[in-house]
């Protein structure tokens, strides 16, 4: 984790001005081109632009565009300094002592996670062409993620595991577990299990994790561009000028095929697993994504997704990678941790509980 000791925004930012329409094709998503370039292009030996580097993607920003908002895309200066400024007496704020008389928590109540100390979830709004923005989504209009199928609906209505956004969207998303959600480790979510990044940070489409540990670095060759995450250090492997795998060949993280549309990398992803389910999304998600230089040398990202099985259009979203010189640390993540299983012996402790059976058969 990191020190720069940011919290949760929690639903700071107000009304919204600005608006923008974009096309919902998940192939026809092309990225505006400045006019023209600030700062010549860096390229490789083999003349495409060098994406290489380290981006730190830490902001506040959310997803999802906050519904109480006026709907509209660009902030005016005045609400992103005082979406800022929120942010900021909140980091404060929360980092008060805890008062030594406080109660305890009910039994069985909810003790809380991290304290604000280890979240460095940012402290800007995210800027593209100078605007600061209230949502990394662009399409659909609204900001919002579109609609579930009704196939979605009953997918995830029957599901033992649920993953969907909160009820403010400004927050990440949440989880809703069942109860039978706790009766073997492959039904908890890939991230808890530190297998993939929470909350797609290893993507794709790769997003802001809003917690910590918010780097990427990208390594780039003729034939394959890696994409490292800090979080979980979840490694992409992109591979250049490639058919797609068999469709029997599938990767929690798809398989990624990349090309070049004149200065920017397009990355078409498909043959994801059952497992990956971003958002409550099926092994049929589809993902194109868009990255190149801005004028400022650091780097854009835009990313469109579709599955026609979970939303009714396809949408995209956008938001910037800035270049930073920090060094990517490792994640070690449950190591040596035993909370797993023991969070799977309290539930066959519970059920023990409430069948009024004795206590000795609790460590079934």
């Amino acid at each position: 984790m990191r020190g720069r000791k940011m919290s949760v925004l929690g639903g700071a930012l107000l009304a919204i001005a600005g608006a923008m329409v974009l096309s919902t094709s998940v192939e026809g998503q092309a990225p505006a081109r400045p006019a023209a370039a600030a700062r010549p292009v860096p390229r490789t030996p083999d003349g495409h632009p060098d994406l290489q580097g380290t981006y730190d993607v830490a902001t506040i920003t959310p997803i999802e565009r906050p519904a109480r908002g006026d709907g509209r895309l660009s902030l005016t200066e005045a609400q992103a300094a005082a979406v800022e400024g929120a942010e900021k007496n909140r980091v404060v704020e929360r980092a008060q002592p805890s008062a030594q008389d406080r109660d305890a928590p009910p039994v069985g109540g909810n003790v809380g996670g991290y304290n604000n100390f280890w979240i460095d979830r940012g402290s800007e709004v995210i800027r593209v062409d100078g605007q600061p923005r209230s949502s990394l989504i662009i399409d659909p209009a609204d900001g919002r993620i579109p609609a579930l199928t009704e196939e979605a609906r009953q997918r995830l209505a029957s599901s033992r595991f649920r993953n969907g956004p909160t009820p403010d969207a400004a927050e990440t998303p949440a989880f809703t577990f069942e109860s039978t959600a706790y009766e073997n480790p492959e039904q908890r979510p890939l991230g808890e299990r530190c297998l993939l990044g929470f909350g797609s940070t290893s993507g794709p489409p790769t997003l802001p994790n809003y917690f910590y540990n918010n780097l990427k670095q990208i390594v780039q060759t003729p034939n394959y561009i890696m994409i490292l995450v800090e979080m979980v250090h979840d490694v992409r492997i992109i591979r250049m000028n490639q058919p797609h795998l068999p469709s029997n060949v599938r990767n929690w993280m798809g398989d990624s095929v990349g090309r070049w549309e004149g200065d920017t990398l397009v990355v078409d992803t498909t043959n994801f697993t059952d497992k990956t389910r971003f958002r409550g999304s099926t092994d049929q998600l589809h993902v194109v994504e868009r990255f190149w230089r801005d004028n400022d040398g650091n780097l854009m990202y835009r990313f469109t997704v579709e599955d026609p099985s979970t939303w009714v259009k396809p949408w995209t979203g956008e938001y910037p990678w800035p270049t930073t010189d920090e060094q990517v640390f490792e994640y070690a993540c449950h190591e040596g941790n035993y909370a797993l299983g023991n969070i799977l012996r309290g539930a066959r402790a519970h059920e023990v509980e409430v069948a009024g059976k004795t206590g000795s058969n609790s460590n079934r």
